[in-house]
Formats: structure tokens, C-alpha cells, sequence
């Protein structure tokens, strides 16, 4: 089985302060991965938190603007990678045998938008037996400079290429919540909760819940939004949260 998580940013950082660490939280997180990773082939993607964020708005850089600025895009990225080596040591010092796999080495935008990325790199790691590890990250884009691909696009594009079983989003909240704060237990249209989705609180330049679920709809493999409390039952296949198919 092949399972595709993603650990939110707001769950492994504190949002809200540049490029702070929640190190109790990704030590929870990271201890749930490595009692799991026997049982599933696992990819990882972690989100930016206040790893990347900040420094994507300071430059006004987003999904579809981009910069020509090498500095501030490498601002951007050296941020997410400070931030991927937490997470790498957190998963070695549990024995997860994890890799990085940076976006911005390993991918690019076609003046379409189109994302083209390697996905070879990460179905071998994958064979290998090694745990890939991305992240949020800018990424070059033809004729635009340097933009951001978001965790959540590139949790969308691992299910998809590895044609995943099930697909997680650890989460910061126990699901999505309907316009009366109650975890929805199932979304499989948009349109029945537009209404009561909105933005992050926080500086997030990738689309906050709505976004989320508008991509997790576009998937085949069954897809969940859950609280971190709710990890470990995810990896050991129960159905936390709010499915999304």
C-alpha cells in the first residue's frame, strides 16, 4: 500500500512567529511516521508553516506571481530547507530512513503553469526503500521567474504519479468544519461547502482550507483532513477526520 502525507505547517511550526519551531509537535508527528513506515510505502510532504511563508510575502511571491530575484527566491528556499532538515533529523533519529526531494532542484513550471517534476526520483527512492520527504518551495517558471508550489499541490501530484491508496493531511484542526464549526464527515462536492470554507489565519499564500479541498476532490485515491491527535490512527488505516473523494 502507498500512502501520500502531508504535515501541515501549522502543526510542526508556530505560524505565527517567523521561523519558529513546534519541536513537541514534529517530535509527535515523527514518532507516529516511524511506527508506521514498516506497513506502507510512505511519501512525505511537509508545508512551509513559518518556515516559508514570510519570506514568500515580503517578496511578494505567490503561486502565479513570481521574481527574477535569485536572492529572493533563494531566500524563500533556503527557509523551506532549514526547515526540511528539522524534519529529516527528527525522522532519523527514529530510524525512518528519509530522503529530501527539493522542488526547486527537481522540477519546473512550463509557461502553461504546468508542473513538470521528476517523479522517477521519488518512485525509486520509494523502491528503494527510503521515505521522500518534500515541501513547499518556489520553483522555476517559465517566463514568470520563480513562484511557489505549495505542499498541497505537490501531495496532489505524489498521489497521483504513484498512484496512491490513501492520502493524509495532518492538520492543525480535526477536519473540515461546516458553517456551524462540526466536522463534516464526508466532502464530495465542492459546492456543498463553499459556503463554509474560508482562509488561514495566519500569512498563507497557497489558498488556506478551501484550497485544499478543491485539490483533494481532484484525486482518485480517498483523501483525509485530520487533527495531529489523530496521526497514528490515520497511518494505521482508520478514517479520521473529514474524508474527501
Amino acid at each position: 500500500m502507498t500512502t501520500v502525507l502531508k504535515l501541515g505547517g501549522s502543526v510542526i511550526t508556530d505560524k505565527d512567529r517567523r521561523e519558529t519551531l513546534d519541536g513537541d509537535a514534529l517530535s509527535a508527528a515523527t514518532d507516529a511516521v516511524a511506527g508506521a513506515v514498516a506497513d506502507t510505502d510512505l511519501a512525505l510532504v511537509h508545508g512551509a508553516g513559518s518556515f516559508g511563508h514570510h519570506y514568500a510575502e515580503k517578496h511578494g511571491v505567490g503561486v502565479t506571481e513570481g521574481t527574477t530575484d535569485a536572492g529572493a527566491a533563494l531566500e524563500v528556499h533556503g527557509s523551506m530547507t532549514t526547515l526540511n532538515r528539522f524534519v529529516l533529523s527528527r525522522l532519523h533519529d527514529r530510524d525512518v530512513p528519509a530522503l529530501p526531494v527539493h522542488p526547486l532542484s527537481a522540477g519546473a513550471r512550463d509557461a502553461e503553469a504546468t508542473l513538470q517534476h521528476p517523479m522517477q526520483t521519488v518512485r525509486t527512492m520509494l523502491g528503494e526503500g527510503f521515505v521522500p520527504v518534500s515541501h513547499g518551495d518556489v520553483i522555476a517558471h517559465e517566463g514568470r521567474g520563480a513562484t511557489i508550489i505549495s505542499g498541497d499541490e505537490l501531495v496532489a501530484r505524489f498521489a497521483t504519479e504513484l498512484d496512491a491508496d490513501r492520502v493524509g493531511l495532518c492538520s492543525t484542526v480535526d477536519g473540515v468544519y461546516d458553517a456551524d464549526g462540526a466536522v463534516i464527515d464526508r466532502i464530495d462536492d465542492f459546492a456543498d461547502v463553499a459556503d463554509a470554507l474560508g482562509g488561514s489565519d495566519a500569512t498563507d499564500v497557497t489558498g488556506g482550507m478551501a484550497g485544499k479541498v478543491r485539490t483533494l476532490l481532484e484525486l482518485d485515491a480517498p483523501a483525509y483532513v485530520f487533527g495531529a491527535d489523530d496521526l497514528s490512527a490515520f497511518l494505521a488505516g482508520d478514517e479520521p477526520g473529514t474524508r474527501i473523494d
